[in-house]
């Protein structure tokens, strides 16, 4: 029986037990609230010191298009393939042999990475497309754990190799490693998305579970002045000249004179900067802007036009070339060998005269020659906005002799770059005033909007107008009558000069015999120039000349140039031809005499293409005299001439 006092006493006992469960409660719950509202920040601090791995992922890179907005280089979404090695049940060399066949990871390596002691590993990164999906088919069908993808952005190039030295390409960590994407990489590189992932007592991965994203800004843009159709045609033509040669390198540029704008630019050997792995720095090389050469002969025009600008020689001034010329005890020669008697500058330049070169420099003077060659940019960087530019080497007067002024007027004894000519050259085409390359257009703002204009910009006027008119007018004779005939375009007028020089030894100085380098720069068409272009063929195997295989390629552009742009032909006549119609003359059939002779047509008014097709289909010779439209003949309208003559047809401009 419970007595009164054992009740209470029972009582008691359990009211103590309340108060002390009501008590752990409460404290219980007061810690919880200092947690969770007080001192969260401490709980965040230890539940994230259990973090094993932070992914760094890239967002999208920005994109490169062409003039016409024509994409040159995007960014992709790919998957990147990771694992947990905590996580996986088959053995690191089971799943190895597995997914192997399908990553660019050899099967070794993949097992010496799914035995760290990590909760995170990538195992391939940015994989293509069908590969991807072929290790996510044999995950499923093996039910491999530990196993997954993320998605991250890859750079890819739509036109594969297609300028690729200007691009240059992406490493894997989404860094520029060459050409634009290198020296823009702080406009185009996506800014980083950090992935915290939070693991378990055991350092297990929670996989999906993020704990900290921070996204970047949407990236921005460039467009290039390149025209994607004008560098198809130059890279194809380049192609061509590779293949016919059987050189080990060439390069090509074509510029507007008028802006600066770089229209196209390509390279030989040549890579894909989608695999750029495979390539080498050979292949990776922009010879265009980093390459420097001895230009030979097409440096002629320029160190002409000093002369004439600085008046120490005119284009009336005589030279009497006997063959050679003397400078100390050293003799200058032809590349013939041979005399030409009294010439002038037109002459001089026409047949490529060492010899009238060399007393031309000698008369102008090297403090003058040097004013002038520095102001046509030689001796430093165009600074256009690639990697790797190559100054060049102008030798200081003090170091300049005699024979070294002799041999700078004809193109040995400086060196330069393909750019660099290609700007020096504006200056001939348009009027004097050359322009600094350029080949970013525009920098654009996520929304499209330009943010940044290139500005065409000139780089000085190292020659009077009327003196770059004079030189023109020569180098249009060069094409038309010279070394320079390859390059004849029909129905149009272009002026260039066509180079051969020796290569240099780098390693015991001095030329590497029998080692060239040939080229050729052309403008046109003479009326309204629209593109300068420099062709340059790196030590061609077999005929060597570049008016025999530099000049081709020159004409097998613009032939495609003057069709693409919609160029209108030169027109077939002068104001001053008397007794010439509005109409354009139309070309007659071939018509023959009885005694098989060729009646011969009235040619006035024909281009020199013209003239050369009809007399060719015709089985005679073509003997051409002046440039322009022709305006007399030495065989009359009516008149016969044998099958094999030569007919004499002279022309004016």
């Amino acid at each position: 029986m419970i007595t009164n006092k054992d009740q209470k006493a029972l009582q008691n006992k359990i009211f103590l037990i309340l108060v002390i469960f009501s008590g752990v409660m409460v404290l219980l719950a007061g810690r919880l609230l200092w947690l969770q509202v007080f001192d969260n920040s401490q709980l965040d601090t230890k539940n994230l010191s259990q973090v094993k791995e932070e992914r760094k992922l890239q967002s999208p890179r920005g994109t490169i298009f062409d003039r016409n907005g024509n994409p040159l280089a995007i960014s992709i979404v790919t998957r990147s393939l990771y694992a947990d090695p905590k996580m996986i049940k088959q053995s690191p060399e089971e799943i190895a042999k597995l997914i192997a066949p399908y990553t660019r990871i050899k099967e070794e390596t993949i097992v010496k990475r799914l035995q760290e002691d990590t909760a995170f590993i990538w195992l391939d990164r940015m994989m293509d497309p069908d590969k991807s999906k072929a290790v996510d088919q044999v995950i499923k069908d093996n039910e491999l754990v530990g196993l997954d993808f993320v998605n991250e952005s890859r750079r890819f190039y739509p036109n594969g190799n297609l300028l690729a030295q200007v691009l240059g390409f992406v490493g894997t960590d989404d860094k520029g490693l060459d050409g634009l994407e290198m020296q823009m990489d702080d406009t185009l590189r996506g800014g980083t998305t950090k992935e915290l992932i939070a693991t378990d007592s055991h350092g297990t991965a929670i996989f999906g579970s993020v704990l900290s994203q921070f996204l970047p800004e949407k990236e921005k843009s460039i467009t290039l002045t390149i025209d994607t159709t004008v560098q198809f045609i130059a890279e194809r033509a380049l192609d061509k000249a590779m293949a016919d040669t059987k050189a080990t390198g060439a390069s090509i540029i074509v510029m507007d004179p008028k802006t600066g704008e770089i229209l196209a630019m390509a390279n030989r050997p040549t890579y894909d900067p989608n695999h750029f792995d495979k390539g080498n720095d050979n292949s990776y090389k922009n010879r265009a802007v980093t390459d420097m050469y001895e230009p030979g002969s097409t440096f002629k025009p320029l160190t002409a036009s000093a002369a004439l600008a600085s008046g120490k020689w005119t284009v009336d001034t005589v030279f009497n070339d006997t063959g050679s010329f003397v400078v100390g005890d050293h003799t200058i020669q032809n590349w013939d060998g041979e005399g030409n008697g009294p010439v002038r500058l037109l002459e001089i330049l026409k047949y490529s005269l060492n010899t009238g070169m060399a007393k031309l420099g000698i008369t102008t003077g090297k403090e003058i020659m040097d004013k002038y060659l520095r102001a046509y940019g030689f001796g430093k960087a165009t600074g256009i906005e690639l990697p790797g530019e190559a100054e060049g080497q102008l030798r200081s007067l003090d170091d300049m002799s005699q024979l070294d002024l002799a041999t700078i007027s004809f193109g040995q004894s400086v060196n330069v770059t393909p750019l660099q000519m290609v700007q020096a050259f504006s200056a001939i085409a348009n009027g004097g005033k050359m322009m600094k390359p350029h080949i970013i257009k525009s920098i654009n703002n996520p929304d499209g909007s330009e943010e940044e204009i290139t500005q065409d910009m000139s780089a000085g006027q190292p020659i009077p107008e009327d003196v770059a008119k004079t030189i023109l007018d020569i180098l249009e004779k060069e094409v038309s009558e010279g070394g320079g005939n390859k390059a004849a375009v029909d129905g149009y007028h272009f002026a260039g000069k066509t180079g051969t020089a020796e290569k240099l030894d780098p390693e015991h100085g001095g030329y590497l015999k029998g080692r060239y380098i040939a080229s050729f720069i052309g403008m046109g068409p003479v009326e309204d120039p629209r593109f300068v272009t420099l062709i340059v063929i790196d030590d061609p195997s077999g005929t060597y000349y570049g008016g025999q295989i530099a000049a081709p390629v020159f004409k097998d552009i613009m032939s495609q140039l003057v069709r693409y742009f919609q160029l209108s032909p030169s027109v077939t006549r002068e104001k001053d031809l008397k007794g010439q119609s509005d109409t354009r003359p139309a070309k007659p059939s071939v018509e023959k005499a009885p005694d098989g002779s060729v009646i011969i047509p009235d040619f006035t008014g024909w281009t020199t293409g013209e003239v050369r097709d009809w007399l060719h289909d015709a089985g005679l010779q073509f003997a051409p005299d002046g440039t322009g439209y022709a305006v007399s003949q030495d065989i009359p309208a009516g008149g016969e001439a044998e099958a094999g003559e030569a007919v004499t047809v002279y022309f004016k401009r």
